[in-house]
């Protein structure tokens, strides 16, 4: 694909995202010459956008009927004014989300890694990846690096369910004060695509943030990948230039 491929490609799975959110549970989509009409693209990049919602189990294509919305049953939807784990967002939409593969490894900070955290490069870091999944479907991917004197592993062995900063918030050591966040639409990393069950180069949510300790020094190098058809998010913005 050229880059102007990919940038279609990621206006169309967003489209269908949102069409799968708001339309109701069973709902049969158009025939595909019209859905391709209606959003601009052509049969061949549509049928490769739908096989990415059907693997993740939102679209059903059953022969001779057409294509049907199955799911998400609930959406995670989250304001990013506060910063809240998967699975307090999860929580509060009544959506049981559980940890599914995990890998902790013990690394040595490389020159980016060393200035994100402001350490000394081959200092030891904590690297610790996840899947997170509801109703038995991977819906993100999580990634965490850490300063390897943050977490005590037997944290890790008793305490952890997949969100590092509710055990950072349930062990109070250190304190935390704020998260700078980035968000972007990516095309999935080969690895990520593979831990999340879609293919290589769909578009997803990735946010990247740094978390600061009360003293203001970061304390932990985090990306999460969201796939779009399982999350809502928003931010609700004060107008500038008009008092309160």
């Amino acid at each position: 694909m050229t880059e102007n491929d990919l940038s279609t490609y990621q206006r169309l799975q967003s489209d269908l995202s949102d069409l799968i959110q708001n339309a109701p549970k069973g709902t049969k989509l158009p025939s595909e010459p019209k859905l391709a009409e209606e959003l601009g693209v052509s049969r061949a990049t549509l049928r490769e956008a739908m096989r990415t919602f059907e693997s993740q189990g939102l679209l059903k294509r059953q022969q001779g009927l057409g294509t049907f919305i199955v799911g998400p049953t609930q959406l995670i939807e989250s304001g990013l004014e506060v910063l809240e784990s998967i699975e307090t967002q999860a929580e509060k939409a009544g959506l049981q989300v559980t940890m599914g593969d995990f890998q902790v490894s013990h690394l040595e900070a490389n020159e980016k890694i060393a200035a994100k955290l402001n350490l000394t490069q081959g200092d030891p870091i904590l690297d610790i990846r996840r899947v997170i999944l509801t109703q038995d479907a991977p819906v993100a991917y999580l990634v965490d690096i850490l300063p390897e004197n943050i977490l005590d592993p037997q944290d890790l062995d008793q305490q952890f369910s997949g969100s590092v900063l509710d055990l950072l918030i349930n062990t109070g050591k250190p304190a935390l004060s704020l998260s700078k966040t980035e968000i972007s639409a990516i095309n999935a990393p080969v690895d990520v695509a593979k831990a999340l069950n879609v293919q290589r180069g769909d578009t997803m949510l990735l946010l990247n943030a740094l978390l600061f300790n009360e003293e203001g020094k970061p304390i932990d190098y985090s990306h999460s990948y969201f796939l779009p058809g399982y999350f809502r998010l928003h931010i609700i913005r004060k107008i500038g230039g008009v008092s309160s």
